[in-house]
């Protein structure tokens, strides 16, 4: 917990509660349904929920912006972000029902009331969302075929125009390239020291 105070120290009583109150959380569904693996547990607050914070630290996303995280798996990135924009609608999508169980169980546990957890594939989801987000589902050009079509032109809804946030690592240059998209690369190491973040990015680009 000491970790997101750190980087976010400017966040309020009731998120600093939320945010302490996940490792609980995330613990009694994990031992459920193992959507982290053990080893990677110990660093939950590390490797999981500042991870996903990381986007805000690229993008701050404007009250009422309609956001989906697709491939949600245990609610990575939506459900910290949901923490920290609580005026924001977050909808978190995952074709494996027990991933959703999950979401939604942490949620609840942890009163989390702007994110609607949907186990379905991304393309039978309705209408068009402000941003995509998404942590290293799928290779590039096959998530971009599968949201491109979702999301809405415009550039009222946050500090970048709408688009794609996706966080991924390693080298990405080959995979960006084979999307035909202009993107920008985030190093997730200018904002938080950690050796973990070393080679990880937030990539971004807008609709």
């Amino acid at each position: 917990m000491d970790i997101i105070l750190k980087y976010f120290p400017e966040i309020s009583a009731t998120q600093r509660a939320q945010f302490a109150a996940l490792y609980d959380a995330y613990a009694e569904w994990n031992a459920k349904i193992n959507v982290i693996s053990r080893k990677d547990f110990d660093s939950l607050y590390l490797k999981h929920i500042l991870h996903s914070l990381a986007i805000a630290k690229v993008c701050t996303f404007s009250a009422g912006a309609r956001v989906m995280d697709v491939g949600c798996g245990g609610g990575f990135p939506s459900v910290p972000l949901a923490i920290l924009f609580p005026e924001v609608q977050f909808t978190a999508v995952d074709s494996i029902g027990k991933k959703i169980k999950v979401v939604e169980g942490v949620c609840s546990a942890v009163g989390i009331s702007n994110l609607k957890a949907i186990n379905a594939r991304v393309e039978s989801i309705p209408g068009r969302f402000d941003f995509i987000v998404s942590r290293a589902v799928t290779d590039m050009s096959t998530f971009v075929g599968w949201v491109w079509n979702k999301i809405e032109r415009g550039s009222s809804a946050a500090t970048l125009p709408n688009g794609i946030l996706y966080l991924k690592g390693g080298d990405l240059t080959a995979e960006l390239a084979a999307t035909k998209i202009e993107w920008q690369r985030y190093d997730i190491a200018e904002f938080f020291e950690e050796e973990f973040f070393e080679t990880k990015q937030v990539v971004y680009c807008s609709k």
